[in-house]
């Protein structure tokens, strides 16, 4: 992404899914589908945040998540950008991870549900 670029995320204030779940959510899918490549400069938490108009913690916290992940890496006072060494199954997982939480999301189930089902099936697929 270069000086200046947008990123297109709409946050549903009447949504039952948190905001900085929304924004994370959003941001991931444009990663797993290519939309912010690899190396692409995401905003400034406050940048974002007032284009959003939300809170700061809010966009901090997507950052942190989508930081956790592996798909964003903070380089300091250089910004956020997309990590890169991401390999084709985590993609993968990622584009299914979009479309369960969009799909859980339509169907109305709290996120806190939709998480506890996701490890029951990630318990249940482990071997022994």
């Amino acid at each position: 992404m270069t000086e200046g670029a947008h990123v297109l995320i709409s946050v549903d204030p009447d949504s039952s899914v948190p905001p900085y779940e929304q924004v994370r959510g959003q941001l991931a899918e444009m990663i797993g589908d290519g939309r912010l490549p690899v190396g692409s400069r995401l905003p400034t938490v406050r940048q974002l945040a007032a284009d959003l108009r939300l809170a700061a913690n809010t966009v901090a916290r997507a950052y942190r998540e989508l930081e956790v992940a592996g798909l964003l890496e903070t380089r300091g006072r250089n910004g956020t950008f997309v990590a890169p060494g991401r390999d084709d199954a985590v993609d993968r997982l990622q584009r299914a991870a979009a479309g369960y939480a969009a799909e859980a999301a339509r169907l109305g189930v709290a996120p806190a549900t939709a998480l506890a089902l996701v490890r029951a099936a990630l318990d249940a697929a482990r071997p022994g």
